[in-house]
């Protein structure tokens, strides 16, 4: 990966590149194919044929964006249909990594709105491993609601700023007052007067969160939390890999990160015709 035009956290930081070592730059936009199955016994094809019916069933009785939220725990399955339930799904347009005490690695599957979700624990084992239909897994604003017990302080600004201190005035006055379904406030850094170090400045400030998000569904984006609540830092990169759109949001999760109804709507569909196919082979 190609190191970020704007860093997150300012000039020697390891933060980004720790989380840079996780996850790689999409380049291509993901396209839906229907999953290629090997050659796999009957029993597992039963067995996993009934756990995806099963979740699918959920789909069908589930409100989206509601809880409780569908799930299959991937944990149930013996391993020849576990390899059978990873074949499936595949891998979607968004990827994400939550650090902590109780790390998660986060993939959306080829059909949106369906994650897997992986609990990463502090010894390098792994606890709870999950498929989860969500706008978003629940990790992630978990991770952002814990985050908000922080108390963060402003340094003082150097004296080279032009508008920084004003943007961080806004945006600690617009977190202090978010509240749950509030729509997104949005800073547009790339449409703003800033200078090289406005942007230093309020990277060291913001610091960096628990969350780093990945997403090529309107192309290449990364999304950073802060240590801010509420707070993420949202960037767009073209086919080349430069920075296009700079943004920060104050928001629970930004919008692009976020399956929509229509993808739970088309993935319940698309995942009937597959599970049809299963019981052909």
């Amino acid at each position: 990966m190609k190191a970020f035009p704007i860093p997150v956290v300012g000039p020697g930081s390891h933060d980004v590149e720790e989380a840079a070592e996780y996850l790689s730059m999409p380049h291509d936009m993901a396209v839906f194919r229907p999953p290629i199955i090997e050659a796999l016994s009957p029993s597992a094809a039963a067995e996993a044929h009934a756990a995806l019916s099963n979740l699918l069933d959920a789909m069908r009785a589930h409100t989206f964006g509601s809880f409780p939220v569908p799930t299959l725990d991937l944990k149930t399955l013996d391993a020849e249909a576990l390899v059978v339930a990873n074949q499936a799904f595949g891998r979607g347009e968004v990827s994400a990594v939550v650090r902590g005490s109780h790390g998660w690695r986060i993939e959306e599957t080829a059909f949106a709105s369906i994650w897997h979700v992986l609990e990463l624990r502090e010894d390098g084992s792994t606890g709870q491993d999950q498929l989860e239909v969500a706008p978003i897994p629940a990790p992630i604003p978990a991770a952002m609601h814990n985050a908000a017990a922080q108390v963060l302080a402003c340094p003082p600004a150097p004296a080279d700023v032009m508008n920084s201190p004003a943007l961080l005035a806004e945006l600690f006055d617009q977190s202090a007052r978010w509240k749950p379904g509030k729509s997104a406030h949005v800073i547009n850094l790339t449409l703003l007067p800033v200078n090289a170090q406005d942007l230093e400045y309020l990277a060291v400030t913001l610091g960096v969160g628990p969350v780093t998000i990945l997403s090529r569904g309107y192309g290449n984006c990364r999304i950073t939390s802060t240590q801010l609540p509420h707070t993420w830092w949202v960037q767009y990169f073209n086919s080349m890999d430069q920075l296009i759109l700079n943004t920060i949001e104050v928001v629970e999760v930004p919008e692009v990160a976020l399956a929509a109804r229509e993808d739970f709507e088309d993935s319940t569909e698309r995942l009937a015709e597959w599970l049809e196919t299963l019981l052909d082979d």
